[in-house]
């Protein structure tokens, strides 16, 4: 049956043919117009929202904004871009529905709740106190608490070094912060990470040389009560106090300087970077969240590594290479959780100094860094099937002020990859 027969109901005749044949026509023309608008409108889509917190002179931040063009993983600066943040931002964690922000202004040791408009726009909600000179922070997987890592205890400072803890904020249903509480760690928490199953949290620690020995890094496992979000130390992880009253921390060995940290979403395996010794060190989360070394670990890096990523599949794992202004692209063993380097994509360029790398949850392909001395914010393109790497369109993309980390966030109510253990 012809269309003109699908639009009258019966072969016509005539005058009628040639109506038809006018309105068909007009059909063709409406239904192909109608195809191009959608795809005009498909390619200019915003799949997610990247956001590079900087810091700015006189004691001020700021925060880049931009949308994720969802063909092309381009980054396109947001409308009155960037946003004010506090003094020297240092870090950016989002909420699982990627509504909220919380940023750490380490100069004015501080979290600050941003809320994310349905444009990407970012609005200023509220502070809240922390530890003195926080470093890092991680929500917990439900969302109910945020764990900030701040390197000064009370009578402690840069002048009169000493150990730092975690400030502990429980979450308000609207994403405000509750009262604090705190646990005590070892000296220089740099990182922090929380796991998706099993309530397990994990730090950093870099510890300085005591005496005639070295500086050393020093892994720290607690396991979180749901409810309440306390720490309690598990496995090597003890925390006590020296003749002196000094917390001093044991745990798990991570290297010299650990500098980044990151849990496969399985929460299976836990990497940390060494920016010492050019060096990943492998974890594997034994029963009750204990740690055990992987086999081979650790693995090399490039210079100065100082964060690392998993992808959202836990298929690849990312390292920022500060000094080599790389990004090392690695494949993840599902059984031992060994990283091998990606074949043909171990060392790609990227602006100069990245020290923040982060993956958006929306398609999880594409991949930003900050690049503290570049002033940019580069962007590349991972391949799901072999986790290599590639630039994506015109990048590096112009930041304002200093980078020093970055985060994204899908736009809407899209798919976020989730993996089972």
């Amino acid at each position: 049956m012809s269309l003109t027969e699908k639009i009258f109901g019966s072969k016509p005749d005539g005058q009628t043919s040639k109506r038809a044949s006018r309105k068909a026509k007009a059909v063709s023309v409406a239904m192909l117009s109608a195809m191009l608008s959608l795809t005009a409108c498909t390619r200019d889509y915003t799949v997610a929202y990247v956001y590079a917190t900087a810091a700015g002179g006189g004691g001020t931040g700021v925060i880049n904004e931009y949308g994720v063009d969802y063909q092309s993983g381009a980054l396109v600066p947001i409308s009155g871009s960037p946003v004010a943040a506090g003094n020297n931002p240092v870090k950016a964690v989002a909420t699982s529905n990627g509504l909220f922000l919380y940023v750490v202004n380490q100069g004015d040791s501080n979290v600050q709740l941003f809320a994310v408009g349905s444009d990407g726009k970012l609005t200023s909600k509220a502070t809240y106190k922390t530890g003195t000179n926080p470093t890092s922070a991680a929500l917990d997987a439900a969302n109910k608490f945020l764990y900030v890592t701040y390197t000064y205890q009370p009578g402690y400072s840069a002048t009169n070094a000493g150990p730092g803890g975690i400030t502990v904020f429980p979450v308000n249903a609207d994403n405000t912060l509750g009262t604090a509480t705190n646990v005590n760690v070892g000296n220089n928490p740099t990182g922090i990470v929380t796991t998706n199953f099993n309530n397990y949290v994990y730090v950093i620690d870099a510890e300085p040389a005591v005496g005639s020995g070295s500086p050393y890094g020093v892994l720290l496992a607690f396991s979180q009560n749901a409810s309440s979000g306390a720490l309690t130390p598990i496995g090597k992880t003890v925390i006590s106090t020296d003749v002196t009253g000094r917390t001093v921390a044991a745990g798990y060995g991570a290297g010299t300087s650990p500098s980044g940290i990151a849990v496969d979403p399985a929460s299976r395996f836990v990497y940390v970077t060494d920016r010492a010794t050019n060096q990943l060190y492998g974890n594997i989360v034994i029963a009750g969240g204990l740690l055990q070394p992987m086999q081979n670990s650790p693995f090399a890096t490039g210079l100065l590594p100082i964060s690392v990523t998993v992808d959202p599949r836990g298929k690849y794992l990312y390292v920022a290479n500060y000094n080599s202004s790389t990004v090392g692209a690695y494949v993840i063993n599902a059984s031992t959780g060994a990283a091998t380097g990606a074949v043909g994509s171990n060392a790609t360029n990227v602006g100069t100094g990245p020290n923040c790398v982060a993956i958006e949850p929306a398609l999880g392909i594409y991949l930003y860094t900050a690049d503290n001395q570049g002033n940019t914010t580069s962007g590349l393109q991972l391949d799901p099937h072999n986790g290599t790497l590639k630039p994506a369109q015109n990048q590096p993309y112009p930041a304002s002020g200093t980078p020093t980390c970055v985060v994204a966030v899908a736009n809407g109510a899209h798919a976020t990859q989730v993996v089972n253990p």
